[in-house]
């Protein structure tokens, strides 16, 4: 796995400013990335998005830590989504991003303020659902980011701002690309 750079607490509120300038309304993916094993990365510059497989050749759809009683991975942890600015701005150069273990990363607001529970968004061939499901920064994502980046996207700002990324469920399969335009429904 690539080694980030740990930024300081001032490095990371200096960068917010961008952050936080991610459009509303219609954002852009700018990366795809699935787990296939554990703590393997593959970027794709396309992927099919779907109710059965999340987002395809992920681990989700193998098994995932939250499930449903039939122990079938639970549809409300399917996506992961993640700013594109935030990541950015924690790990520098694109190759890094991966390190976060996301799926989409996009340049849109996530914050509860612009994305709600149920908002849909169009992305390529596909309609997500944000889900209520927490994204916490965990043990995996000090290490690779830092104690300064866990505790600020675990702060409730960044709680607020979901710096840490979202959730959402597949509506509409469909097949997405690095480039399309997202649009909130």
């Amino acid at each position: 796995m690539l080694h980030a750079p740990h930024l300081t607490d001032a490095e990371i509120l200096n960068g917010m400013e961008n952050v936080r300038n991610s459009p509303q309304n219609n954002g852009l993916l700018e990366a795809i990335i699935i787990r296939p094993g554990s703590e393997q990365r593959l970027s794709l510059t396309q992927c099919r998005l779907s109710p059965e497989g999340g987002t395809e050749g992920d681990a989700w759809a193998r098994g995932c830590w939250l499930k449903l009683p039939d122990g079938s991975p639970h549809p409300d942890v399917q996506i992961c989504i993640t700013n594109s600015r935030m990541i950015h701005l924690l790990a520098g150069e694109k190759q890094r991003w991966q390190l976060a273990g996301d799926n989409l990363f996009v340049d849109l607001d996530l914050s509860r303020e612009n994305l709600h529970t149920g908002q849909r968004l169009a992305i390529g061939e596909c309609i997500l659902e944000i889900t209520e499901q927490s994204h916490n920064g965990c043990a995996k994502f000090r290490q690779r980011f830092g104690a300064s980046a866990l505790t600020f996207v675990n702060s409730p700002t960044g709680k607020q701002l979901r710096l840490r990324g979202i959730y959402a469920k597949v509506i509409q399969a469909g097949d997405v690309r690095v480039g399309d335009q997202i649009t909130k429904l």
